[in-house]
């Protein structure tokens, strides 16, 4: 059990900070030139990886690749869509 929590939680962690650095550029670094937003964003994502190279080495001691994967798909859901709508400027259209 302490595997998959510990795999849930590094992931979740994880995708917040990739997500921040694929979008948070777009309101936050929105009038800096791009290369600046880019290294910005690499700065972030190197962190992101800190936590998703373990988290994956961990939770393949229980679960295959592909459990892997949806695992990783869902928890990019529930962190992108309340991002969507609570911090970037995307929302959600009416």
């Amino acid at each position: 059990m302490r595997f998959y929590l510990t795999t849930i939680i590094l992931l979740s962690l994880s995708n917040i900070f990739m997500t921040f650095a694929w979008y948070g550029h777009l309101r936050n670094l929105s009038h800096t030139p791009w290369v600046i937003a880019a290294f910005a964003s690499w700065g972030i994502a190197l962190l992101e990886y800190l936590l998703q190279v373990p988290a994956n080495r961990i939770g393949h001691q229980v679960m295959n690749v592909g459990q892997l994967k949806i695992l990783q798909e869902c928890i990019a859901l529930s962190v992108f869509i309340p991002f969507s709508i609570i911090y970037s400027t995307f929302g959600v259209s009416h």
